[in-house]
């Protein structure tokens, strides 16, 4: 039996030469559909007994294009198993386009469950506008079932209470809490959680301030909520409010009593800034009073200088006699005595009142 044991006589024709290229290619094929088969099969026969048969087209060109072939198709059997019939083609676009894909098919089924009407590029969209913010899709369907508190101020900006003035002038402290849940709709470009805080704070001055008392206030603070609500706080924004509930409210300080004695204490500053004015300008014009006092002095004493000499002109002329003369002296010390009595008078009167 020896000569069966004998080696195969190597390829000495062309046809032979061909016959072991092909069966070279032939077994290279068989080894690369058995890698593929290896690396492959888990994932597609996982697809197909979940009925959500991804193409081995499909997983070959995800994994030469660097995808998670793996998540894409687990995520596609949980979409199928929910009864959302996404391809595999769609969920490997939206990854390719940076988004969350795992978070995407939660989000949709969250939503389908709850009777959401959340359709799958709304879903995209929402993902990819939320993408690096800290935020993502699912969170965005979860605050839409299960509805989130906005404290009003909010706490972590350093403000605790909102004052407003009422219109007796008192001061009164309001907190509130806003509750609202996601607007699907408005979510891609609507305003924020801080436009909802500045709005609410808004509508609680305004209601605060349009009341007449503060009593009133402190009453009825449900009147509060209704006036914001009816004000429509929400629009634009990325929320819609269910309810606004006011979680204090305290008296803080008569703003209307301060300001009017800082006003009365200003009105004093300024009257006695005028009547210093006054008493400086009386004060100047009584110094040049004086001023002109002593000028006409003066005057008179220059007038009174130049009489001697008159009177010597006079005598030189003969307009003057002697008796004239002796006249004039007597009116004068007449004069002189007079002055005197006049002078001891004003005197002793002054004495008596003193």
């Amino acid at each position: 039996m020896h000569y069966l044991i004998q080696p195969l006589p190597l390829a000495s024709t062309p046809s032979d030469y061909i016959v072991l290229a092909a069966l070279l290619v032939g077994g290279l094929v068989a080894l690369i559909l058995a890698l593929v088969l290896l690396k492959f099969f888990a994932t597609w026969f996982r697809a197909r007994l979940a009925n959500a048969t991804v193409p081995w087209s499909s997983l070959i060109g995800m994994f030469f294009r660097k995808v998670p072939y793996s998540m894409i198709t687990d995520s596609r059997i949980t979409a199928v198993k929910a009864g959302l019939p996404f391809t595999s083609d769609q969920l490997e676009a939206h990854f390719l386009a940076g988004g969350d894909v795992t978070a995407l098919v939660n989000a949709c089924i969250a939503a389908d469950k709850a009777g959401i009407d959340l359709s799958f590029d709304r879903a995209c969209a929402i993902d990819l506008a939320t993408k690096d913010t800290g935020k993502n899709v699912e969170q965005a369907v979860n605050r839409s079932i299960n509805p989130m508190v906005i404290d009003c101020p909010n706490p972590a900006a350093g403000a605790t209470k909102i004052s407003a003035v009422a219109k007796d002038g008192i001061a009164v402290n309001v907190r509130a809490r806003v509750t609202v849940r996601t607007n699907l709709d408005r979510f891609v470009g609507g305003a924020t959680e801080d436009t909802i805080v500045a709005r609410v704070g808004e509508g609680i001055v305004t209601s605060v301030g349009s009341a007449a008392s503060y009593k009133a206030v402190l009453e009825n603070p449900d009147n509060i909520s209704k006036l914001v609500l009816e004000k429509g706080v929400d629009a634009s924004t990325a929320f819609e409010i269910l309810s606004i509930d006011i979680a204090d409210v305290d008296v803080a300080d008569n703003v209307g009593a301060r300001l009017q004695a800082e006003q009365a204490e200003a009105d004093k500053q300024v009257a006695q800034a005028k009547a210093e004015m006054r008493r400086a300008a009386a004060v100047a014009s009584e110094q040049e009073m004086a001023a002109r006092t002593q000028e006409m002095r003066a005057n008179v004493v220059a007038a009174e200088a130049e009489v001697p000499l008159a009177i010597s002109e006079a005598f030189r002329s003969g307009n003057l006699g002697i008796m004239d003369y002796v006249r004039y002296q007597n009116v004068e010390a007449d004069t002189q005595m007079r002055e005197s009595i006049a002078d001891d008078g004003t005197t002793s009167n002054d004495g008596q009142a003193s």
